[in-house]
């Protein structure tokens, strides 16, 4: 069993993928070539942006957006707590420090009530200015983008929506990648509209940042890359990743309907014994994981044991909350609370098998894998 099932969904883009890469390998134009700017039309057309300007991965794709506002020391970037560090690491490398945020434990998203108290504990102590929120869709469930938009304007922020992991889902009618003053997004293989290597995207209607961001990846070129007009860097999709991604954007939107019915078989099956994602009403998730909560951490390490013993593959997904990382150690004077909710989520996290590709024989038993896991651990507890 796969726990994402890329090898099927080859074998059913098969011709169509094969003639695509085939095109790019008879042309030799394996940078810039055609299929790049096609398919930035087609994403910019899919998410109704005005500008998609893509680039090398997403945390390129989320430099990119931090350079374009002018992040810099002496900023503060707010970030959810429960995240991978690719959404803040880019604002790190310019000099900004990361303020973390605790998460809402129904959605595994930022939580905005948590958000404003981090935002006016930070503007009160006059150590630093509140530059910008990156609003994480963690697994492709959208964040409250509209209550974050608010204290964003409430506090004159920028807002960066990191869609590395929402392609295709829609929070209150709109895509993902539609929202922020600049979004940001990961074709990633494992993501829900992923290529074959390493790709990424940002997405805006603002001219100016527009252009800033079109120079900056190509190490800040003017007329030319030979015009180098401000310091920059390299950061282009290649051809053949683009030709990929433009077979697999034919059929997202197909793939989305899929994965939400494969996530309402594990919630209607596992929603008694575990906590399951909560998705707001009139929002679509992309479900790039379906991530279950146990009660307990040492639960959830039997439950995988379980399902390890019996051929299924699980995932944890992420075991570290942000604020506990070595890496931001320099910086724990300024995390204040407890992070109950993330710390919860990365105790007690189990990614199950998921993909559009994902066999109902193979649900089934993971399924009954895990209720019978539960279970047990629960007679013995």
């Amino acid at each position: 069993m796969e726990f994402i099932d890329l090898k099927a969904q080859y074998q059913y883009l098969k011709e169509e993928m094969n003639q695509g890469l085939a095109q790019v390998l008879e042309s030799a134009r394996f940078i810039g070539g055609t299929e790049v700017s096609q398919l930035e039309r087609r994403l910019q057309e899919y998410t109704t942006r005005k500008h998609c300007i893509s680039c090398g991965n997403g945390t390129d794709a989320l430099l990119l957006a931090y350079m374009a506002i002018g992040v810099k020391e002496g900023d503060a970037v707010f970030c959810p707590d429960m995240t991978f560090i690719a959404s803040i690491e880019p604002a790190c490398l310019l000099g900004a420090t990361p303020i973390f945020v605790d998460i809402d434990i129904k959605s595994y998203n930022l939580d905005p009530q948590s958000l404003e108290e981090r935002v006016r504990e930070i503007k009160e102590s006059g150590k630093f200015n509140p530059k910008a929120v990156v609003a994480v869709d963690f697994l492709g469930n959208p964040a409250e983008l509209t209550e974050i938009r608010n204290i964003c304007d409430k506090y004159d922020m920028y807002l960066i929506e990191d869609a590395a992991q929402s392609m295709g889902a829609s929070y209150e009618g709109k895509k993902c990648c539609s929202f922020g003053d600049i979004a940001c997004t990961s074709f990633f293989p494992s993501k829900p509209l992923g290529c074959y290597g390493d790709g990424g995207a940002v997405f805006t209607d603002n001219d100016e940042f527009a252009e800033l961001m079109r120079s900056i990846k190509v190490h800040g070129k003017g007329v030319s890359k030979y015009d180098n007009v401000r310091i920059g860097i390299n950061s282009r999709l290649d051809t053949l990743q683009a030709a990929v991604l433009l077979t697999k954007l034919s059929v997202l939107d197909e793939e989305i309907e899929k994965r939400g019915k494969f996530a309402d078989i594990y919630q209607n099956a596992l929603q008694d014994i575990v906590k399951v994602p909560q998705i707001r009403e009139g929002n679509i998730s992309s479900f790039a994981q379906y991530c279950v909560l146990f009660h307990s951490e040492e639960e959830k390490d039997f439950i995988a044991q379980r399902m390890e013993e019996n051929g299924i593959p699980s995932l944890v997904y992420y075991p570290n909350p942000l604020h506990s990382l070595e890496a931001f150690d320099n910086v724990r004077q300024f995390h204040k609370g407890d992070f109950r909710n993330s710390q919860e989520y990365a105790q007690c996290n189990l990614g199950l098998p998921f993909s559009p590709y994902l066999k109902e024989e193979d649900q089934k038993a993971v399924i009954e894998t895990v209720r019978t896991a539960v279970e047990e651990y629960r007679k013995m507890h």
